[in-house]
């Protein structure tokens, strides 16, 4: 699970690099830019919020096998049709936002499957769940910062197109990998009744329930709209108008990816030995707003490079964390309905992040449009935490300990 999860992150991330810089430099248009993550994250947030049910019926493995190759297939038509002349742009755009689309929409339900397996895969080892979840988020984020670090170098030596064929050949062997190597996982009663509605009704009523959980998506889907805001568009417009090449993205990424390994490592051999309460407000303060402001204040390269370690530190601590509480929390015959739809939700800023982004570089300059986002990532991340329920998050371990 672990390997095969890897790879298909590594794919998606060589795409985050080599999609908006194919459209920015063929374009020079930060909204089109902006647009081609909306196309496909929009589709992708509706079908994982739809595909909970599904995962706990059918089981996460057919699930995960059938949306890597269905997305796989999609992603493998940019480069074949970039080759033979036929997606020229900007003349093209709505053909390449067609096939980004399609692969979102089918990447979906495949990644929230996956994500459904880490209670199995606890049970199966008898490791605790808060360091499966840490060795899971470790993989995760190794595998982020090879494909961020990869993106850029294949870009700038294969040309943008051609390195989306890279993406599809991942999550054609993630594909591979699970239908041969992962027995099937039964979530939920095959045999449970009730209409596919009521069951994801199961799922939305549980989260409209737990306190914590709506508080943390509600601070998560903003820092993710803003994430993506600065991801697809802001860093990719401000590196190319300073001269810069994609390899400084890719530098910038395993940068931050590799500190985040070595943190959630840190948190994962820690796990139960500090606040979580702490360790996800203090994570999430450095991650974000520290980046946004080197690059909108034009801070020495250095200073920038430091930002995004700082900024890796910080996230490691977060995912650990939040997937603890979360299999802590949800009972586990519905923890593929309510999974996917706590996914979708905390993903539903991503396709806005895009168009917010595009819309901000063009109407104010990428300069105060970073220095607004890393402002409002700010204040998104200590405001909510404020909030009383978030007390919960260290008496639940501790009831859960004692049980």
């Amino acid at each position: 699970m672990l390997f095969a999860s890897s790879v298909s992150i590594a794919g998606t991330r060589i795409s985050t690099v080599a999609l908006p810089w194919l459209v920015y430099t063929e374009t020079k248009s930060a909204p089109l830019t902006g647009l081609v993550l909306a196309a496909e994250m929009a589709p992708y947030v509706i079908s994982k919020a739809l595909g909970g049910p599904l995962v706990d019926r059918r089981g996460p493995r057919a699930i995960s096998v059938a949306g890597d190759l269905l997305s796989g297939a999609f992603l493998a038509f940019i480069p074949i049709l970039y080759a033979v002349g036929q997606l020229s742009l900007p003349e093209r755009i709505p053909l390449l936002l067609t096939l980004v689309a399609l692969a979102g929409a089918f990447r979906g339900p495949g990644d929230g499957a996956r994500n459904a397996m880490v209670p199995a895969v606890a049970d199966a080892s008898g490791v605790p769940l808060e360091r499966i979840t840490g060795l899971d988020t470790t993989v995760d984020r190794a595998s982020a910062l090879l494909g961020a670090g990869i993106g850029g170098l294949l870009v700038g030596a294969l040309g943008a197109a051609q390195t989306v064929a890279v993406t599809a050949g991942a999550t054609f062997i993630s594909a591979v990998v699970v239908a041969v190597f992962i027995p099937r996982v039964v979530l939920g009663d095959t045999n449970e009744e009730g209409t596919y509605l009521s069951r994801l009704r199961t799922g939305v009523d549980f989260l409209r329930q737990d306190r914590l959980l709506r508080s943390i998506l509600t601070m998560i889907t903003v820092t993710n709209l803003l994430e993506a805001a600065y991801i697809s568009v802001m860093l990719p417009v401000w590196v190319h108008d300073q001269g810069h090449g994609p390899e400084l993205i890719g530098l910038l990424g395993i940068l931050y990816g590799g500190a985040a390994v070595a943190s959630s490592l840190a948190a994962t051999t820690m796990a139960g030995q500090f606040s979580r309460r702490t360790a996800y407000l203090l994570g999430f303060t450095l991650a974000g707003a520290p980046r946004y402001l080197a690059l909108a204040l034009d801070a020495p390269l250095w200073a920038i490079i430091a930002s995004n370690v700082v900024a890796g530190l910080g996230s490691g601590f977060i995912s650990p964390t939040l997937g603890a509480i979360f299999f802590e929390r949800v009972p586990r015959p519905i923890v593929g309905r309510v999974g996917s739809l706590a996914d979708a939700l905390a993903w539903a800023g991503l396709p806005v992040g895009g168009m917010v982004g595009g819309a901000a570089v063009a109407a104010i300059g990428v300069a105060p449009a970073l220095g607004l986002a890393g402002a409002a990532y700010l204040v998104a991340t200590t405001g909510t935490g404020l909030r009383p329920e978030w007390r919960d998050m260290d008496r639940r371990r501790t009831r859960v300990s004692r049980e």
